[in-house]
């Protein structure tokens, strides 16, 4: 290794560059920043606006459906008001997974709780934005476990056209085997007005990918998962939304020295002890 120093113009050059990296990297996150934002105030800006709308479709218009039956144990719609939690609970509904913003919840988990509907809440950004991974993965199994126990879950977002779709769809991928492209068009066919945003669709691909790899990694056996779980306990200064679940392949181990050692000495003291046993050494496969 050589270490060389830099003389005066070369250490300016080299922080010069530095320095646009860094603040490239900075003006990155700010526009991804100032995107959140703008997206954010249009949002609120625009909910009661299309909330009303939609009211007032669902009023005038009787196959606009606050909510739609996708299967035996899924029901995907819009913001529940309270008078339709009663409703809701006696088309057997037992769990409610709200994809809305504080700001655009209009039912309070109390009021589950009191119907003995369990709530679980995953506050998405509305429009250009999806679920993070771990959201995806604890609102899935979420469904599924209801379903194990006979009930329905109801999952919304402001209109049941976006964020929740991407709930349902890996949903679907998951537990009813099917193709992101398959279960869209399901869905669609029982509620024509889903529409996804381009990284709502992207999420539910990675989705697939990721339980792909993981049925890959099972029946080979070579691989192992890292879960949440097993991350508890360590500290870690990164963005919540930004953690991803992976497969870690792991390489098959050769047989460690001191055992062929002893296989070795093994034979030769086998070898040693009887000439009739010297001529079928070959076949011995001790190791």
């Amino acid at each position: 290794m050589k270490i060389k120093q830099l003389d005066d113009d070369e250490e300016e050059e080299y922080a010069s560059k530095r320095m646009i990296v860094l603040v490239d990297a900075k003006r990155d996150i700010v526009g991804i920043d100032a995107k959140r934002v703008l997206v954010g105030a249009g949002a609120r800006v625009l909910f009661y606006p299309t909330l009303l709308y939609n009211v007032f479709r669902n009023k005038l218009e009787s196959e606009f459906h606050w909510w739609d039956k996708i299967d035996e144990f899924l029901l995907l719609g819009a913001v529940p008001f309270p008078k339709h939690v009663p409703q809701l609970k006696q088309l057997g509904v037992g769990g409610v997974i709200t994809l809305n913003e504080p700001y655009e919840t209009l039912v309070d988990s109390s009021l589950y709780y009191s119907y003995k509907i369990d709530h679980l809440v995953i506050p998405t950004r509305d429009y250009l934005f999806a679920p993070s991974f771990v959201d995806i993965s604890r609102a899935v199994d979420f469904i599924h476990e209801n379903a194990s126990y006979g009930k329905v879950t109801y999952v919304h977002c402001k209109a049941g056209r976006g964020r929740s779709t991407t709930i349902v769809l890996c949903y679907l991928v998951h537990y009813k085997q099917m193709t992101p492209s398959a279960a869209f068009e399901y869905v669609r066919f029982r509620r024509p007005r889903v529409l996804l945003a381009p990284s709502q669709w992207k999420a539910v691909q990675d989705y697939q990918r990721y339980r792909l790899d993981i049925a890959r990694m099972s029946s080979s056996g070579d691989g192992v998962l890292i879960t949440k779980a097993d991350l508890e306990g360590y500290n870690n200064s990164c963005d919540d939304s930004k953690k991803q679940l992976s497969v870690v392949h792991k390489p098959k181990k050769g047989k460690p020295m001191i055992a062929r050692l002893s296989c070795l000495f093994a034979a030769l003291k086998v070898s040693a002890g009887s000439s009739s046993v010297t001529g079928r050494l070959p076949e011995l496969r001790a190791c």
